[in-house]
């Protein structure tokens, strides 16, 4: 396939380069010769597994170079005798025929392009250093990071260059080889339409390729899939090689294609999925992604399958409205739909999808104020995470209620309109809820009033408040109900929280209580040694000290990454040190956000379990024990910033 005159007598050269081109291209390419190139690539992944060094070879490790060579050279073979354009013998040329031919996505033959030429300058500058033919990346650090330098990278603040370069070639290999084994092993996907026959143990090697762990079960359900003459039924036998291959890209590929057999079961939902998957391939591409990564994604598509059709729209997953929607339940419901669809898609960052669940949650909670009507002037002030417009899908919401009045019977009434918007928003069962509401954070906690008034706050706070409750306001924020009342609140806490300074003795008390914290920090059965709220230098820290910070300077901010900013802006924190910060809220709280998705239930530390951190590494894309270290390196560097800055000490971890 690759020959091609050299040297020597041209006519000799062109006579045998016709002959082989003959050899190649003039008959169709057989089974037995797809076996034999299964079988060669297999025994040469073996040589390089057991000499261990699989991790370290570009060449024939996987996600290789070699990998990009196959998978390029068997769709030459596979389609070359009908197109001559795909006949190259270079592989770059070849496979930007293949994307431009249709014969693989353009964003795969793009991505594949991107990573040969990465791998190539690899195997290059290794080659040059000892002017050896060698292939793997060297084990020793001093040597490691010389070929980091070599191909260009440097030291930053938040990564050395060496990370820098293990981070892109690990990125680089783990989409090669996704990549690879999906168009390797695309010729066998006929065993599934009943064009081909092919032995039972063979089917479960490929689909155990693909990621379905379950080969009996995979047969089953695509069987129910493709059964029958429906418009559905049809649509899925000419999709299944397109849905195996989004299907196998999806964290848990045997959940995805029991969700997509879910949809199936009813004719009202088939009639979702069939105009959807007709209208756009990303729809239905999309929807294999969500759907193996959690049942949050098939519970919520089955109850709303309209909203299938949405998934093939970017512009259609950014829209939000803010009226009241009726019913309210089904509106939180489908929003927080979009906003899952639009994270685990990559669509958002850390800090859109925060804003857009805050933004929600606030439309919910102006529409239940006006559904409890009440009879004097109230507000509702966000705190915690919801006023720093940061929550979390797996978030509470903390509130504050306040109102305006001074008599004992508008006491009366502003308790009992307190006490109807929490049960309205709480629900009278599990399914019926629209959020967890909790007002903990009010004066006197459990044993005060649900609702105080304005004047109520101020003499409070005036006479009882003590630290914490000062760095809890920090972050309020109107966000529902009365505004003058919600304004005149906030004034309140500009004269409590920012017009005074903040003392030593104040600082020693906030470190105290965080001290306290992180002894009594971690709940039981979770593990302290990868937690992405309470962990060392994790989610916590980083809030804390932010805080801290912006009490000093008095730095107006509710929301974390916006104060670090604001503080290197106003020169109270450097640069790199926030930069430190951000990376590891950002990488905490975006996997915290995953888990919860993949899980379906809250989940604050990395899985212990193998199979649950590799399906949560993979949603992410990357590997369970990548994701573990990234978080160990992560948080490491932050919690030394945390304790230079916040604890006032040397910072060496």
């Amino acid at each position: 396939l690759k020959a091609r005159p050299a040297a020597g007598a041209p006519a000799a050269g062109d006579e045998f380069a016709a002959a082989a081109a003959e050899r190649v291209w003039g008959r169709p390419f057989g089974a037995d010769e797809l076996r034999y190139l299964r079988d060669l690539k297999a025994r040469a992944e073996e040589q390089v597994a057991r000499r261990g060094v699989a991790a370290h070879e570009v060449k024939r490790g996987r996600g290789g170079i070699r990998d990009v060579e196959f998978a390029v050279q068997l769709l030459q073979l596979v389609h070359g005798r009908a197109d001559p354009a795909l006949r190259s013998p270079t592989t770059l040329e070849a496979l930007a025929e293949l994307g431009n031919g249709g014969y693989i996505a353009p964003t795969d033959a793009t991505e594949l392009a991107e990573a040969y030429r990465f791998l190539r300058a690899v195997e290059h500058r290794l080659q040059l250093v000892d002017e050896q033919q060698v292939h793997q990346v060297p084990a020793d650090a001093a040597a490691r990071e010389h070929l980091a330098r070599v191909l260009g990278y440097r030291d930053s603040a938040s990564a050395t260059a060496t990370e820098q370069f293990e981070t892109v070639l690990v990125r680089h290999q783990a989409t090669v080889r996704g990549i690879h084994e999906r168009l390797y092993f695309r010729p066998l996907l006929e065993a599934f339409t009943g064009r081909a026959t092919m032995p039972a143990t063979a089917v479960g090697e490929r689909l155990r390729a693909f990621g379905f762990a379950d080969a009996a079960q995979t047969r089953r359900a695509l069987d129910e899939l493709t059964r029958g003459l429906t418009r559905a039924s049809r649509l899925m036998q000419q999709m299944l090689p397109l849905l195996l291959e989004w299907l196998a890209d999806a964290p848990d590929p045997d959940r995805g294609l029991l969700g997509l057999r879910t949809l199936v079961d009813s004719p009202h939902r088939q009639g979702h999925l069939v105009a959807a998957f007709r209208e756009s391939p990303d729809a239905a591409r999309r929807l294999c992604r969500l759907l193996g990564t959690g049942r949050l994604f098939t519970d919520g598509f089955v109850r709303s399958p309209q909203l299938i059709a949405h998934l093939g729209d970017d512009a259609s997953l950014e829209r939000f409205s803010s009226r009241a929607v009726r019913p309210l339940l089904r509106f939180k419901r489908d929003e927080e739909l979009r906003i899952a669809a639009r994270e685990v898609l990559d669509l958002d960052d850390v800090e859109t999808t925060g804003g857009a669940l805050s933004a929600l949650a606030e439309t919910v909670l102006q529409e239940a104020v006006r559904v409890v009507d009440p009879s004097l002037p109230m507000a509702v002030i966000a705190m915690g995470r919801f006023g720093g417009a940061e929550l979390s899908f797996a978030s509470d919401l903390d509130v504050l209620l306040v109102y305006d009045g001074r008599t004992a019977a508008e006491f009366t009434e502003a308790e009992q309109t307190a006490e109807h918007l929490l049960r309205f928003v709480k629900g009278a069962t599990p399914a019926s809820r629209l959020y967890r509401l909790d007002a903990d954070l009010r004066p006197e906690g459990r044993q005060g009033p649900l609702a105080r008034s304005l004047d109520g706050y101020r003499a409070y706070y005036e006479r009882y408040a003590q630290t914490w409750e000062r760095q809890a306001l920090v972050r309020a924020r109107p966000v529902a109900g009365d505004p003058s009342v919600g304004e005149r609140f906030a004034g309140i806490v500009e004269e409590f929280v920012w017009q005074r300074p903040l003392t030593g003795a104040d600082e020693r008390e906030i470190r105290r209580v965080k001290a306290r914290v992180e002894r009594e920090r971690i709940p039981p059965g979770e593990d302290p040694q990868f937690h992405l709220k309470l962990g060392s230098g994790s989610l916590s820290d980083i809030e804390w000290t932010a805080q801290l910070l912006q009490l000093r300077h008095r730095l107006r901010s509710p929301g974390t990454v916006e104060a670090l900013r604001g503080l290197v802006v106003a020169g109270a924190l450097a640069g790199a040190d926030a930069d430190v910060l951000i990376d590891a809220y950002r990488f905490c709280e975006r996997t915290r956000n995953r888990w919860f998705l993949v899980k379906g239930a809250p989940g604050d530390a990395l899985p212990s379990a193998a199979d649950q951190l590799n399906t949560l590494a993979r949603s992410l894309g990357t590997a369970g024990a990548d994701l573990r270290d990234s978080y160990r390196r992560v948080t490491r560097r932050a919690r030394a910033v945390v304790e230079r800055v916040f604890y006032d000490r040397d910072g060496a971890v």
